[in-house]
């Protein structure tokens, strides 16, 4: 019996090739779809769940809420002091590690290069985050002036992996030191949170001999913070007394007479490794972290992709019903009971889904690369294992051979062999089945239409992110770091003074706060006659900041040279300096948004107030600012991210960048840049990049999105198509009689093809009531995520419908007008 399924569904298949083609195509672009998003799905939550003891490795994060604004920072970093406090008061902690500090130099051969994804670390780092280890083990840095490398690190540092024992000079913090090999850890993969080519073992205490905050501050958020569970502690325990663990250590300051705690804005929080990159922080790690939302809508998608390659399967089954309507009736006749007919019609699709499975296969298997090379992801294709897709096909295949050919076989094997075996008289016409293949057409398109809208926007607020105005001249500007380091600080005036004579160079400049540089500083400062304080942003710049930008001045001046604008002090401390500079007082420049946070009306108004600021109490507790300028608000980070109120200080020892405005060819610009600091700074490495290539680095991802949304839409128009074009075309053989007759009695060929045409544009226009709303919606909640966004207008929406209205016209109308200029006689001649 089962041969006998398999003998007709083949039949049925090969007698039908259009039939056969619409539908294996569809169902296999639909699978493949699947298949692929089924595998980035896997890839995204397989992070971090290669590393050993990953459900007892935690991250410490740190979620901050502004008590006087609302402005909120969800952080994966952490305090440096966070770590021994942690160790303190949960004896459940088995181990805990820090990492973070400054740049890791290499020097070596006479040049400085700076170690990609080098990190600074304690000694605990390899017991709490247990790294395969190719040559020695977990206590590989144990001892300070010790170095781990990565495979490749080792490889391209020495051409071999066996390097245990060797040396490496390095520079941190502006102290050079020779450190030795103790350890190589294999390459860490490309789901991880982290990155890590070289571990240095550092003692961060001797690093920061003046503990200027960064040992001891609960508000500076330096690295991070690392813990291992001992097993069988339930983390929601820890969590749940980390409000009593903030109250016991943080401790209160006073701030203009009144009481502060840094943690009454800050939750903390133990996340496990496999739950960081795609939680509420992960945009603030090593590596560019997702979110379940993201992913789910691909997966969603990638559903409606395959329910609309299904759709396809159930209208054309039910459409060519006249097709088998005898061989049903003949097989009731012999005998065939109405389940077995049922069992041969979902054989059949199954059969079906398994050919398609196949072919989908095929084509994952030869895009995959590519696909992965798209995603920057190390998608794997495995068949069998706890990840293998086997299973997973199996189940595919039987969901959409279920969902494509159960009403079919319903509808098929209900047919009476009375009705069917008379003369002239179709089963095809039978009541309701014409309204549900509109219904399920109106379905198809509508999700069509919705990714176009989609795209559309995804595509355009990707445009605007790259094209908005950001309040400063982004064309013609190089960006330089390193001009903070301690080897530099002697000689940073004459650098940057030689950077800004080198030939196309029009400006030089030194900042705290760069393009996209991922700083993030804030304070608290004292408005007379307000009583709560008002956060700002405070980054430190020089005089030569604000023209270099480009960022224009709305009132009042920015820095110059004078005496009374320089807030810098000398290094290491001197107090009696840091009390002089408090009985003066200093000057600041506000941007527009700081004017309009500390209750300015205008920014003229702001000019020449005062406000207050926090130092140390031996200092003084508190110092005046007065405000001399006010510039116009500047974009420092993306789009998404709303522009900070800030307040800038002129201090040239706070500065990380190094900004430089040139005109002409910025290839020799660079070239000239490069000598000179190669001069002032042999040991500091020439680390510059232009302005545009940081911003397109930065909307890389939205990129990728948009161009899956268009891939997806793409591949939703087609099938949607070849459905379309299969029904057109059974529909017109249906109705060849009725067309005859229309003819004889004089249609011209384009009332005809109008008639055919206007069936299946009609179910294209009513999709947009679905559309619409649903599309609408989702693009609004998309660009609400947006500081700057593009109005959300009918622009898309009828683009798309009208995109989608002419691609089924043409589908079906070269086939109408084929029908409709066909000879009557060979539709009449058996009449």
């Amino acid at each position: 019996m089962w041969r006998n399924y398999l003998t007709v569904g083949l039949r049925a298949l090969a007698k039908n090739r259009t039939y056969a083609f619409i539908n294996l195509f569809g169902l296999a672009i639909g699978l493949a779809a699947c298949l692929l998003i089924l595998l980035y799905v896997q890839y995204e939550r397989s992070y971090d769940r290669w590393l050993p003891d990953s459900d007892r490795t935690y991250q410490l994060q740190v979620y901050y809420q502004s008590k006087t604004n609302g402005d909120k920072y969800d952080n994966q970093g952490a305090p440096y002091v966070t770590k021994a406090a942690l160790l303190k008061d949960f004896p459940q902690i088995e181990s805990a590690t820090y990492t973070g500090g400054p740049r890791i130099t290499l020097l070596k051969d006479g040049q400085a290069t700076e170690v990609e994804d080098g990190r600074l670390v304690d000694s605990a780092f390899l017991d709490t985050i247990a790294l395969p280890m190719v040559q020695g083990d977990n206590k590989a840095l144990s001892a300070p002036g010790t170095v781990a490398l990565s495979e490749a690190e080792a490889t391209r540092l020495f051409g071999t992996t066996s390097v245990v024992g060797r040396t490496l000079t390095l520079l941190v913090a502006g102290k050079k030191a020779d450190y030795r090999i103790t350890g190589v850890f294999k390459d860490l993969p490309k789901n991880s949170h982290m990155t890590a080519r070289m571990l240095a073992r550092a003692d961060f205490p001797s690093l920061f001999p003046g503990d200027d905050g960064y040992l001891t501050s609960w508000g500076w958020t330096s690295g991070y913070v690392y813990v291992k569970l001992r097993p069988g502690v339930d983390v929601k325990t820890i969590n749940s007394q980390m409000p009593a663990w903030e109250k016991r250590n943080i401790p209160d300051e006073n701030f203009n007479g009144n009481r502060y705690n840094a943690g009454d804005e800050r939750t903390f929080k133990l996340v496990a490794a496999p739950d960081i990159h795609l939680g509420i922080a992960s945009n603030t790690g090593m590596t560019p972290g997702n979110d379940v939302q993201t992913i789910t809508t691909f997966a969603v998608i990638a559903l409606l992709i395959l329910a609309m390659a299904c759709i396809n399967f159930t209208n054309l089954a039910t459409a060519r019903a006249s097709q088998r309507a005898r061989e049903v009736a003949l097989r009731k006749v012999l005998g065939a009971t109405r389940r077995q007919l049922m069992t041969q019609f979902l054989g059949e699709s199954v059969l079906l889904a398994t050919i398609a499975m196949l072919l989908a296969l095929a084509v994952v298997e030869i895009v995959l690369p590519w696909f992965g090379n798209f995603l920057d992801a190390d998608l794997q294709l495995r068949y069998f294992g706890h990840d293998g897709l086997f299973l997973p096909m199996i189940a595919l295949v039987l969901l959409v051979g279920a969902a494509g050919g159960l009403y079919p076989a319903f509808y098929l094997s209900r047919f009476q062999p009375a009705r069917v075996l008379k003369a002239n008289k179709s089963a095809a016409d039978a009541e309701g089945s014409g309204h549900l293949r509109s219904a399920l057409v109106v379905i198809q398109f509508a999700v069509s239409i919705g990714l176009i809208i989609c795209t559309a926007v995804v595509w355009s607020q990707n445009i605007y992110a790259r094209t908005v105005d950001p309040g400063y001249k982004r064309a013609g500007l190089l960006q330089l770091q390193g001009i903070g380091s301690k080897t530099l600080e002697p000689q940073a005036d004459a650098l940057t003074r030689e950077i800004a004579k080198v030939p196309g160079v029009e400006s030089a400049g030194r900042t705290m706060i760069g393009v996209i540089t991922g700083q993030t500083s804030t304070t608290s400062v004292v408005v007379p006659g307000r009583a709560d304080p008002v956060d700002l942003g405070i980054y430190s710049v020089d005089a030569g900041f604000f023209p270099t930008m480009g960022i224009r001045t709305m009132a009042g001046r920015v820095f110059d040279e004078r005496a009374a604008d320089d807030m810098t002090t000398p290094r290491p401390e001197d107090p009696a300096a840091e009390r002089a500079m408090v009985a003066r007082g200093a000057h600041v420049v506000l941007n527009a948004a700081g004017v309009k946070r500390l209750g300015f009306k205008t920014a003229q108004e702001a000019i020449g107030k005062t406000i207050r600021y926090g130092v140390k109490e031996e200092y003084g507790g508190m110092m005046n600012l007065t405000i001399i300028g006010v510039v116009a608000d500047a974009r420092f980070r993306t789009v998404r991210t709303a522009i900070e109120p800030t307040m800038f200080l002129l201090d040239k020892h706070n500065v990380n960048w190094l900004v430089a405005r040139f005109h002409g060819d910025p290839r020799p610009v660079r070239e000239g840049i490069e000598r000179v600091w190669r001069r002032h700074a042999p040991d500091v490495p020439f680390d510059a990049i232009l302005a545009d290539e940081v911003i397109a680095k930065a909307y890389e991802r939205l990129d990728a999105r948009a161009q899956m949304f268009g891939m997806f839409a793409v591949l939703a128009v087609v099938i949607g198509c070849l459905g379309l074009f299969g029904l057109a075309a059974f529909t017109a053989e249906r109705r060849t009689k009725e067309i005859g007759i229309r003819k004889v009695l004089g249609a011209r060929t384009i009332d005809i093809a109008r008639l055919l045409v206007w069936q299946f544009t009609r179910p294209v226009v009513l999709a947009n009531i679905i559309a619409w709303p649903v599309a609408w919606w989702l693009m609004r909640e998309f660009l609400n995520a947006y500081d700057a966004r593009i109005a959300l207008t009918p622009v898309p929406f009828i683009a798309a419908s009208l995109l989608a209205l002419a691609i089924a016209v043409l589908t079906i109308g070269a086939h109408a007008f084929r029908v409709a200029r066909t000879n009557p006689v060979h539709a009449l001649r058996y009449e």
